[in-house]
């Protein structure tokens, strides 16, 4: 049957019940395919309905909705969940993690993946590091944690040996979206608040998470040896979000702990063995091929892509085919939380995996295909399909009779953004909180590139192409690719805590950008020689490579792009056996870095000052 001519053109028309079903990111000729119809006639009825599009141009969901309902067809899109089934089942691989369908005698007890969450400073790191007794808070910006990691720990229960495994999420609310990947992952989730805080709005935010995922929750009460802490009064106000305590009546453990001291903090990883014995079924079939997912993933220089993946069934071994996100490879090796290498991972371990092709996104799910061959051919699918569906997303979407009067309004404004981060965690969770910032219809954000690793010269020349500002979070552009920028006018602005650069282009979208201080790099060196000096510490034989060091100036340590250390001091400057206050381009001299000593050959160690420079 065709529908009645429109714009001269005649197309099949549907009877307005015919379903069609699309995938996220598809195209005209997509849609074409499906109906049975000219992509051109299509483009043109598209047209007449006030949007302009290619045949192969990625459309919106919007915009297949109103095309649908002019040709009689009821549009359904296939969520990601659904595409990712069908691609699958396509290759015979079962992507079910969980305990249905499996035989009750393949199903062991599986450890619980617990994930602690709360509201920013109220004592998250310090509660994982008295468990597992590892520094993680002094490496990091703000007392923040920038990334996911996970890590398994043992405890006597009973008489028996337990292991869990815990996921450190980040704890600014920019990391919203890892936050609530943790909870999904997650069996258990551990509600850190501080004694003399109280519930703030993370606090809530972070059990909604929890709540909607539905899982259990532990509450850990911390800082109650801080002045002014009151326990109770955070149960009281816990009531509010149906968290009754034990002690009321309710069904929720609470256990008041000091992270500082490392009080009460067996008596919390009892409170999750005994919540996870009572509300859970925790058991895995580990007698198959693994499934689970990518948790952190970062570019390493030694070892290429690295991906950190939590098992969820099945179990994972060296020499596996994978395929993690758009990533796949053959697993050269694993590692534990302690660097050491493991031949077989078994559910709920995380493990860091190397033999990867590409760096995966936080969150991607992993499975073992059959073979080499395989696990590329799903890896390429996947990355075509993600490829038109942020087309689709970035696409900017506005009528022709709309068009004309903002341009002639002067209306339209566009910032482009590329992302650059140190792992695919902090990466996808600041490009969900920029996504997120509303400025109105005047101004639109889009982000038109992302990535892991140091700033190159791919980067720079994109955002030459496009008008963009690049993002740097915890990268930096070193050498030629910094001169080219300078020289082309690309605006690079470095960032390495997350709600900074969210704060900033939130202030650039609206115009409200006040004056600030702007770095003025000074001058870099290269490390060649080591010194070790009893008195001193390390010292640092450098050739400086540009500009001038000086005595007295801060600087950043940054080893293959990626910015190992902020704000160091250079404490003291010899040029052989005298101490000098500054040292020029192309001379060599020894550098005191003060207490910082974790120095390695080749790290560029730059100096700056802050200069007050007026916004334009």
């Amino acid at each position: 049957m065709q529908a009645p001519s429109i714009g001269g053109v005649s197309v099949p028309r549907g009877d307005g019940k015919t379903i069609v079903q699309i995938r996220q990111g598809a195209s005209i000729s997509d849609f074409a395919d499906k109906i049975n119809a000219n992509p051109a006639s299509l483009v043109t009825v598209l047209f007449h309905l006030g949007e302009m599009a290619t045949a192969t141009q990625s459309l919106d969901e919007d915009t297949f909705k109103v095309l649908g309902t002019e040709l009689g067809y009821d549009i359904r899109m296939v969520s990601p969940e659904e595409e990712e089934r069908e691609l699958f089942d396509s290759f015979n691989i079962d992507l079910e993690t969980g305990i249905e369908g499996e035989d009750d005698d393949d199903l062991e007890a599986r450890p619980p993946v617990v994930t602690v969450m709360g509201h920013v400073d109220h004592g998250k790191t310090r509660l994982l590091d008295a468990i597992r007794n590892e520094e993680v808070a002094a490496g990091e910006a703000g007392g923040i944690t920038q990334h996911i990691g996970a890590y398994q720990i043992h405890k006597e229960h009973e008489g028996v040996e337990r292991a869990i495994t815990f996921i450190d999420t980040p704890g600014h609310e920019a990391f919203t979206a890892m936050r609530a990947r943790g909870a999904k992952v997650t069996d258990i989730a551990i509600l850190v608040v501080a004694a003399d805080d109280g519930v703030m709005p993370q606090t809530i935010e972070a059990l909604n998470h929890a709540q909607a995922a539905d899982v259990p929750i532990v509450v850990a009460v911390n800082k109650i040896d801080v002045e002014g802490a009151n326990p109770s009064k955070i149960r009281q106000q816990l009531t509010e979000y149906n968290l009754v305590a034990e002690e009321y009546g309710g069904e929720t453990m609470f256990v008041d702990v000091s992270a500082k001291q490392g009080e009460n903090i067996d008596a919390l990883l009892e409170a999750v063995l005994l919540t996870a014995d009572a509300a859970l079924d925790l058991r895995a079939n580990s007698d198959r091929d693994a499934r689970g997912i990518a948790i952190e993933a970062n570019l390493d220089k030694g070892r290429g892509a690295t991906a950190t993946v939590l098992i969820q069934s099945g179990t994972l071994r060296v020499g596996d085919a994978i395929v993690a996100g758009s990533a796949h490879g053959r697993v050269r090796a694993m590692l534990d939380e302690h660097g050491n290498q493991v031949a077989e991972a078994y559910p709920s371990r995380p493990v860091q995996v190397l033999g990867l092709s590409s760096v995966p996104r936080a969150g991607d799910t992993f499975v073992v295909a059959p073979d080499d061959r395989t696990a590329r051919q799903i890896a390429e699918k996947r990355e075509a399909a993600d490829r038109q569906a942020s087309l689709a997303k970035a696409r900017k979407r506005i009528s022709l009779e709309d068009l004309n009067e903002a341009l002639a309004a002067g209306k339209v404004d566009t910032l482009n953004l590329i992302l650059k981060g140190d792992v695919s965690g902090s990466v996808e969770a600041l490009e969900d909180a920029l996504l997120q910032i509303d400025v109105g219809d005047e101004v639109d954000l889009r982000i038109i590139d992302r990535g892991v690793g140091a700033i190159t010269l791919n980067n720079i020349n994109l955002a030459m192409a496009s008008d963009a500002i690049i993002i740097g979070f915890n990268v930096r552009a070193e050498g030629q690719n910094a001169e080219v920028a300078e020289r082309e006018g690309v605006e690079i602005r470095y960032y390495s805590v997350i709600y900074q650069a969210i704060d900033e282009i939130e202030q650039a979208l609206k115009g409200m950008l006040k004056p600030e201080f702007e770095e003025v790099e000074l001058g870099s060196a290269q490390i060649r020689e080591i010194f070790r000096s009893s008195k001193f510490g390390n010292i640092a034989g450098s050739i400086v490579r540009s500009g001038e060091i000086r005595r007295g100036t801060k600087a950043r340590i940054t080893r293959n792009g990626v910015v190992v250390a902020e704000n160091v001091d250079i404490a003291g400057l010899r040029r052989f056996k005298d101490d000098v206050t500054e040292v020029r381009e192309g001379f060599e001299c020894g550098i005191n870095l003060g207490s910082y000593n974790d120095l390695q050959l080749e790290d560029l160690i730059t100096t700056y000052e802050m200069r007050e420079k007026p916004r334009a």
